[in-house]
């Protein structure tokens, strides 16, 4: 994984529970490189889920609940600094629609070496969107965090709910229904 999904997660949990808090817990976590990551690095994904768990171990939250807090701050992070992916894009659903037609191919660009989850959507409606995300790495939970801030960022409220996808492994099947 690239290291600025790593210097964010570090940065999210700065600001929730302070620098030696981190220091602490990143030095708990027995982490290969000891919690040193570089916005440029490439690291291994169970890194960061060793990073959830301590976090999650040290301040109780659940590490399901750390992923979407983290789904919501990289959204943000996205906005804050890739201003260019959400322009054009009027609401959630041509967002979602764009990650893997134009967001990632951009992403491919800068990093050939990204290895990238998919993004495939299914427009059933006006109002309801599916979205299949397919990954071998376990964040679906960062995932639905991304996807309720990408609600949130264009002020829009949904029920979203989601299923594993049958006979197909490591994917999961949101469908995000527009509340009126």
């Amino acid at each position: 994984m690239k290291g600025t999904i790593f210097v964010e997660l570090v940065n999210m949990a700065e600001e929730a529970f302070g620098e030696d808090v981190v220091d602490e817990v990143l030095e708990s976590a027995d982490l290969e490189n000891g919690g040193a990551f570089t916005t440029v690095g490439n690291y291994p994904c169970s890194e960061l889920i060793k990073i959830v768990v301590a976090f999650s171990e040290h301040s109780g939250i659940s590490a399901e609940k750390l992923q979407r807090m983290f789904g919501h701050w990289m959204m943000n992070h996205f906005v804050e600094n890739y201003a260019e992916f959400f322009e054009g894009k009027n609401d959630s659903f041509s967002l979602l629609e764009a990650v893997d037609g134009e967001i990632h191919v951009e992403v491919k660009k800068l990093y050939p070496d990204a290895e990238l989850p998919e993004f495939a959507t299914d427009r059933l409606s006006d109002d309801r969107l599916k979205l299949t995300y397919s990954s071998p790495r376990p964040l679906v939970e960062f995932c639905h965090g991304m996807v309720e801030a990408c609600l949130e960022r264009y002020d829009q409220k949904a029920q979203v709910d989601r299923c594993p996808v049958p006979h197909q492994e490591n994917a999961t099947d949101f469908d995000i229904r527009l509340e009126k």
